[in-house]
């Protein structure tokens, strides 16, 4: 029977299960990343297992998140990732050696790997034909340790690529055109799969940005074929040894897949389904007024796309940067781990090349590696940015995660970043829009937002063309090696790193308030901010003080202050939320910080993949409403009680929940795989895993 490429890997892979779309499989991990935002809870947890060393192929642990070192908290990470990873088996790359995913992919990721990170963007090494999923620390620290990771088998989301990208489009247009079909929300237990004649026409570099921003879809992950291209890429980085050529058998069958949308208020998203996708087919209103939308594969013509933007709050609010034209923009920014390449930066320098930055506007430049930045030195282009007044930052994910470079207030900026969350830049009320490289480095020569396409005539500004290098700068100097005698190694331990809680098991009955009830596309951000509350991730009771704290109001008792005040009187916490709630990171500190201050159970409309995970991993029972109006009959404030909790953990696919506040009842959903209900009783994966039961 003929595979597409990913059931070709994951099928290389199994441990436990069967390739049956939905059902639970388990997977042998080969590869596996974490950051020190994520890494050090991650490593903490890893020791907390007693296994000596790791037993992948290779881990890597990157430093590139928290780099603004005011406090301790910053450095006491980094000290201690650099010792345990040199003691466990890890390899270390330091502080200043760049943005885990840019590196991971020029240094160690490889056609048809697993790898599995502590990062939603992990994703990112699907353009060298890996299968690269972002999980939460305890899964990766299960993985490091050998463990198998599991996840649900996904469908297949065809992507046929065709034709060629036109001057001035970028790689960063075809993922914002599929997020304007498939939209942020409902794509859980999916994978987009790309192929097509236009596949070959991509460098590395520009299907890693497609596969990086498939984290936004809430894809389980994304992939390309490794083909001729890549061979290139791992030729020009003294890797040739690593490929191996990769792609979908002939008549390869991708999933059909469907969408509960409303005719009103999804519009546009249905118009682009029709316009992009094969076989579309609309059913009936349902009592709501949504209807089913389903199609098989989606088909983008590259040579009729045309630049995009994702406009102000999310990155699924996709408009053509034409419709844009002549907004004045304050600020733009290169980089991160979406757009940080030798090819986007070199692009960006020959269009600054003997100008200058738009006065009105402040440039700034994260450079993806310190491989990156060596090539734009050796060819004269780090120079040009430099004398066009752009400001060079270091090569870490920065701004991207709130960590400076704050526009001003209602200020616009242009960032060629992966998510434009409202105050996820560090400003209440940003307007930030995502966007290729190439309309960037337009408005920092315009002062506008600009179609690219415009410099040609306007300016008379020809449209680079950048040729994939022969051989990259190569320099592993800022890659620590494992060390060869662990025992002399002396883990450092600052006064900030404290161990993580462990879970409980879920008791026989959850009785507890409605501390907060929140709407759809709830983000991992508004959870657990990130910016300049990221160096708190090593010491969860300070770090807890922080969660929902974007919805806290000045005078009153905080989400935390809540929460602790219920725990004190032997009451449970419980979260309601809408639909997708948990989008964005893979970030476990929104599972873990309200476990630790007492939230039992969260019950919403649908959770996101790794949310989900990260939930049942510590011991906190995600529910889902079994009729999404019941959402509407519970307020703050209401007091919850599920009686027979336990017992449904156990057995049930439904669990009765009483609103005591309105004297109502309603049903919820248990979707759980017989594994995670293993999870949940013993009261988390940590100790699940302490058990023996993932050794």
């Amino acid at each position: 029977m003929a595979q597409t490429l990913a059931q070709k890997i994951l099928a290389a892979h199994l441990v436990e299960g069967t390739m049956t779309p939905g059902s639970e499989i388990g997977l042998r991990i080969d590869q596996t990343i974490t950051q020190d935002a994520t890494g050090t809870t991650a490593f903490l947890l890893f020791e907390a297992m007693d296994i000596p060393r790791v037993r992948t192929e290779v881990s890597v642990s990157y430093v590139d998140h928290n780099m603004a070192q005011f406090g301790p908290e910053n450095h006491n990470d980094h000290l201690y990732l650099a010792s345990i990873a040199a003691k466990v088996g890890a390899y270390h790359s330091r502080p200043g050696n760049g943005i885990c995913h840019q590196v991971h992919l020029e240094r160690f990721a490889r056609p048809g790997a697993t790898q599995l990170g502590s990062d939603s963007h992990t994703p990112t090494a699907g353009g060298i034909g890996a299968i690269a999923i972002g999980a939460g620390g305890l899964d990766v620290a299960v993985a490091m340790g050998g463990g198998t990771f599991y996840t649900p088998c996904p469908r297949i989301i065809g992507v046929e690529l065709k034709g060629r990208l036109s001057p001035w489009v970028a790689s960063k247009d075809i993922i914002l055109r599929l997020l304007s079909i498939l939209t942020t929300k409902g794509n859980v237990g999916c994978l987009v799969e790309y192929f097509g004649d236009g596949v070959a026409t991509l460098n590395v570099p520009a299907r890693s940005t497609c596969t990086n921003m498939g984290a936004e879809l809430g894809v389980t992950t994304s992939v390309f074929p490794s083909d001729d291209v890549t061979r290139q890429f791992m030729v020009a980085q003294g890797r040739q040894d690593q490929w191996t050529a990769l792609a979908a058998d002939a008549g390869a069958a991708y999933d059909r897949i469907a969408k509960r949308l409303h005719p009103k208020t999804d519009a546009a998203v249905i118009e682009n389904i029709r316009r992009y996708c094969t076989d579309v087919k609309v059913s009936a209103p349902d009592a709501s007024g949504k209807v089913e939308v389903s199609f098989g594969r989606i088909v983008i013509d590259l040579g009729e796309l045309e630049p995009l933007a994702a406009a102000p709050g999310s990155p699924d609010h996709v408009v053509t940067v034409a419709s844009l034209a002549g907004t004045k923009v304050d600020q733009v920014l290169l980089g991160s781990c979406t757009n940080s390449s030798y090819q986007d930066l070199v692009t960006c320098a020959a269009v600054m090349k003997g100008r200058t930055v738009h006065p009105d506007v402040e440039l700034g430049i994260h450079p993806g590696s310190r491989q990156v930045l060596a090539m734009l030195q050796r060819g004269g282009a780090l120079g040009d940015l430099v004398a066009c007044g752009a400001r060079i930052l270091e090569s870490a994910c920065g701004a991207c995660i709130g960590q400076g470079f704050s526009p001003g207030d209602g200020r616009v900026s242009l960032r060629t970043f992966n998510r434009n969350f409202t105050g996820r830049s560090g400003t209440p009320d940003d307007q930030v829009y995502l966007v290729s490289p190439q309309t960037a480095i337009a408005a920092a020569v315009t002062g506008r937002i600009t179609d690219p396409r415009t410099l040609s005539e306007t300016l008379g500004i020809p449209c680079p063309t950048v040729a994939a290098p022969e051989a990259f700068v190569i320099d592993d100097r800022m890659i620590n090696p494992p060390a060869d005698d662990p025992a002399a190694v002396q883990v450092v331990r600052g006064s900030t790193i404290v161990k993580p809680p462990s879970g409980e098991p879920v008791p026989a009955s959850i009785a507890g308030p409605v501390q907060i009830k929140v709407g759809d596309k709830i983000t991992t951000d508004h959870i657990m901010p990130a910016g300049t509350f990221l160096k708190y991730r090593s010491n969860v009771p300070v770090y807890a003080r922080y969660v929902f704290d974007c919805f806290n109001t000045d005078g009153e008792p905080t989400f935390a202050q809540r929460c602790l005040a219920a725990r004190e009187r032997g009451a449970a916490s419980i979260i309601v939320a809408g639909d997708s709630y948990g989008q964005g990171s893979s970030r476990e500190h929104a599972a873990l910080c309200p476990m630790y201050l007492g939230v039992r159970a969260v019950l919403a409309k649908s959770i996101e993949r790794m949310h989900f995970a990260n939930l049942v991993n510590f011991a906190v029972m995600p529910l889902v409403f079994a009729d999404a109006a019941d959402y509407d009959a519970i307020e703050a404030g209401d007091e919850l009680r599920i009686d027979r909790a336990a017992e449904a953990v156990r057995s049930a696919d439904t669990v009765e929940v009483v609103n005591a506040t309105r004297g109502t009842a309603f049903t919820c959903r248990l979707n759980y795989s017989a594994r995670q209900r293993a999870i949940l009783a013993a009261g988390g994966l940590l100790n699940h895993t302490r058990q023996g039961a993932e050794r």
